[in-house]
């Protein structure tokens, strides 16, 4: 039986030579685990000379890590959206925006009777 296509015998994807002969020496590493708040250890490989972060964020659920198994950081306070109504009552009170409302309407009511075209 005759094999058809465009594969080459005796070889995969990503083949070439194994070893560190060929390679070279891998760099010096070392292994660093990081706790979050929902209890996951994650371990993370880096190099030894590299400086190991104090925070990580968790692979498995996205929340900041920690080195400090007792202590992980807590999950970060979500706040919901806000309005631009929201933000406006947030800087002015409710006396202040009666002030502004008042004085935008006899703006308008004084620019109608000079007879401007107001849209």
């Amino acid at each position: 039986m005759a094999g058809g296509g465009n594969a080459i015998r005796g070889s995969r994807v990503g083949a070439g030579p194994m070893g560190e002969a060929e390679r070279g020496e891998a760099a010096p590493r070392q292994s660093v685990v990081y706790f979050c708040a929902h209890e996951h250890e994650s371990v993370i490989t880096f190099a030894v000379e590299a400086t190991v972060p104090d925070s990580w964020d968790c692979p498995r659920c996205g929340l900041p890590a920690s080195l400090d198994a007792e202590n992980p950081p807590p999950p970060p306070k979500i706040e919901p959206y806000k309005t631009h109504l929201a933000y406006v009552k947030e800087r002015r009170s409710d006396q202040e925006a009666e002030e502004i409302l008042d004085e935008a309407i006899q703006t308008l009511r004084d620019r109608r009777k000079k007879g401007e075209i107001v849209f």
